[in-house]
């Protein structure tokens, strides 16, 4: 019998199971609190839990730990984890510092199929979505590196976290529990290529995140050159899934940016974004692109995206330029995943 990961059940459907084993429903609290709270690794290690429960769990169950295959640290203090999954394929995670506290970047897939001509994540495919135990076991895995406390969680790495919808609800559900990390909502920011349906799926959970939908283009035209979701998602579509969502939920919606040398940072393209966006609110995150080998596209350089921003702010839209961690690492999200090619076979790609 193939073992369960038991770190990807949230507190609920752990009581469904000690109801299940003929538990007393407490049992639950406590399995949860060694899972995410104490961070164990065996079940061993959970002293106050019955033998005949763990030998139980032990037998029908894992725990989903991640061990760090390779570690970069930049000179400002980012670190990035090239980390290996319990099947040996591998994904990336990031260590941030900011000014209010240490935030993590997680992936959500093992690569991703969406298709973006700027990602190195995209290159060769989606392999798997990985599991709400995983994915918290990613911020698990940093914390344990660097041993401080996380005060902050991104969905912005390797994958499309709304292509992965229900594992990724379920990490929500285990990372803010405030019997686990206790993470709040309001500190997640979930970043989407603008999968309509999952938006508006996620909309209906008054989840109280940050939806930061990476826009980078204001119309079909451009935008679907360098995105493919856009054929399936036109702009008009995606604006309107992310007025829905302000509306049902209560919560500005952020654009993420990338500024593309001769692409989309023309005078003209900065009227034609405030123009879309007009009357949101919505904040936009300018971001200069990381090189990417076998990318068409290079970075903007900083006069013209400073000089996009000032027309921005001129025209009444609330715009900032991404501060860039780890340029002196792999820095762009997939990287360090791809130059995992000189790692055994399945720790790339399974």
């Amino acid at each position: 019998m193939d073992q369960i990961g038991i770190s990807s059940y949230p507190e609920e459907r752990l009581a469904g199971l000690m109801q299940e084993l003929g538990q007393p429903a407490f049992r639950a609290r406590q399995l949860f609190r060694w899972l995410h709270e104490k961070q164990v690794c065996a079940f061993c290690e959970m002293t106050d839990l019955p033998k005949a429960l763990l030998a139980v769990l032990e037998e029908r169950f894992t725990i989903e730990t991640l061990a760090v295959q390779r570690r970069q640290q930049s000179r400002d203090g980012t670190v990035k984890y090239l980390l290996r999954l319990p099947d040996g394929n591998c994904i990336e995670t990031v260590w941030m510092r900011y000014s209010y506290g240490n935030t993590v970047c997680v992936s959500t897939q093992v690569g991703c199929r969406m298709g973006c001509r700027f990602c190195a994540s995209t290159q060769g495919g989606r392999v798997r979505s990985l599991t709400a135990g995983e994915i918290a076991g990613e911020v698990y895995a940093a914390v344990c590196d660097m041993g401080e406390r996380v005060s902050h969680i991104v969905l912005m790495g390797i994958g499309e976290p709304l292509d992965n919808f229900d594992n990724v609800m379920d990490f929500l559900s285990i990372i803010s529990s405030p019997h686990g990390a206790n993470i709040g909502m309001r500190n997640i920011s979930l970043s989407t290529c603008g999968l309509v349906p999952m938006i508006e799926k996620l909309a209906e959970r008054h989840l109280g995140l940050t939806l930061s939908v990476s826009l980078h283009a204001p119309t079909n035209e451009m935008r679907s050159a360098m995105m493919p979701v856009n054929d399936a998602y036109p702009v008009e579509q995606l604006m309107r899934a992310c007025r829905a969502y302000q509306q049902t939920t209560g919560r500005r919606v952020s654009f993420e940016y990338s500024m593309v040398n001769g692409v989309n940072d023309s005078p003209e393209t900065a009227r034609r974004l405030a123009q879309l966006i007009r009357g949101m609110g919505a904040h936009v995150n300018l971001i200069p692109i990381n090189p990417v080998d076998g990318s068409p596209y290079s970075a903007s350089d900083a006069a013209n995206i400073r000089r996009f921003q000032a027309m921005l702010t001129q025209l009444g839209v609330n715009a900032t330029v991404r501060r860039r961690l780890g340029a002196d690492i792999s820095a762009a999200c997939g990287q360090l995943r791809r130059e995992g090619a000189g790692l055994p076979a399945d720790s790339i790609d399974g």
